[in-house]
């Protein structure tokens, strides 16, 4: 599979015109008969029809003259007006309401809109193995393997990236740093490949920027394989990954809160969570937050971190990302403040 979206990040693809389905040709005759004849003729049909004519006619943007007087030739000879016809969501809306009330319009719309703007798909994508998505972007170009990792949820990248090797992992984030916005011809190649190719066989709302996106990845990144990465940024794009780390919340940053708030990000935490976490954090971190602690809590966490023995580093990552994660919850949910790098009530020990 190539979905070469690096020529198509920068421009449309070539001119060769696309094989249209069958419901694809039905929406170019509904859309030459105009809106009036096109909703009495839609009357016809039943639901399933209705939904893939409209789904049809709401992604099938601009066709070229020749191919529109192909498809008039196989339905009405007489019918070819030597025009091009131009496919969207609003004409699709429009020739529903010819003979739907608008209650119904709103949702044959609101189906159909979704897949068409890929809310699904990326949360579909998200979800599969990070081994899986991995083996089906190796081929990608780096361009092409950035502008999907920027629309993945930022813990699922941060579990693919490590598994491009090293060097890639550096020039894919670079890119994925410098990524504005994907070009939407170059999204929808995407989204297609990704849906026919992809996801078939394997199985909302405005995106954060891309900082912040990039931070939330970062958080969810090994910490040692950051720290690697970080090097290499450091030295390429300084400006802009400084720009990211300040947007970033670790676990070592928990211990700028004051105590009665840290107080209640362990209390999100249940079972061994709270000693795993602690058992591997630096001494530091570790001694603050047995501070927050009452005496008798206090204690027993102590014996259960001298209780469990060696722990696994991936064991301990993922205790921490939990109470990191109880911090951003508690903070969206205004329970506590989450301090940040221009704060100037820096503890002192």
């Amino acid at each position: 599979m190539r979905m070469n979206a690096t020529a198509n990040l920068a421009r449309p693809s070539a001119d060769k015109p696309r094989r249209l389905t069958g419901p694809e040709k039905a929406a170019i005759l509904f859309l030459c008969l105009g809106e009036e004849h096109g909703s009495e003729l839609m009357k016809r049909l039943d639901e399933f029809d209705i939904h893939a004519i409209t789904r049809a006619i709401s992604g099938l943007g601009t066709i070229p003259q020749a191919q529109v007087e192909e498809v008039i030739n196989e339905f009405l000879s007489s019918a070819s007006s030597g025009s091009t016809v131009v496919g969207s969501m609003e004409m699709a809306a429009s020739m529903l309401r010819g003979f739907l009330p608008d209650g119904r319009v709103g949702e044959i719309m609101g189906e159909i809109q979704g897949p068409l703007l890929g809310r699904n798909i990326w949360d579909h994508f998200s979800s599969l193995d990070p081994q899986v998505i991995a083996g089906f972007i190796k081929g990608e170009h780096d361009q092409t393997v950035a502008a999907i990792l920027t629309k993945v949820k930022p813990d699922t990248a941060a579990k693919v990236l490590p598994l491009l090797g090293q060097a890639r992992m550096v020039e894919v984030t670079e890119r994925m740093i410098a990524i504005d916005q994907v070009p939407r011809h170059a999204l929808a190649q995407i989204e297609e490949t990704l849906s026919q190719e992809f996801l078939t066989a394997a199985s909302r709302s405005a995106a954060p920027d891309t900082q912040q996106r990039m931070a939330d990845l970062f958080n969810k990144l090994d910490s040692n394989l950051f720290e690697e990465v970080s090097e290499e940024l450091e030295k390429r794009v300084p400006e802009a990954f400084g720009a990211i780390k300040a947007k970033m919340f670790t676990f070592d940053d928990l211990m700028r809160l004051d105590l009665g708030s840290l107080a209640k990000v362990m209390r999100t935490v249940e079972g061994q969570t709270l000693p795993l976490a602690l058992r591997g954090a630096k001494k530091e971190v570790r001694d603050y937050f047995l501070q927050a602690l009452p005496q008798r809590s206090r204690d027993m966490l102590i014996e259960e971190m001298n209780a469990m023995g060696p722990v696994r580093g991936r064991e301990v990552q993922n205790a921490q990302a939990q109470l990191i994660d109880g911090a951003l919850e508690l903070a969206e949910e205004e329970v506590i403040r989450l301090p940040m790098d221009d704060d100037d009530d820096v503890l002192i020990e």
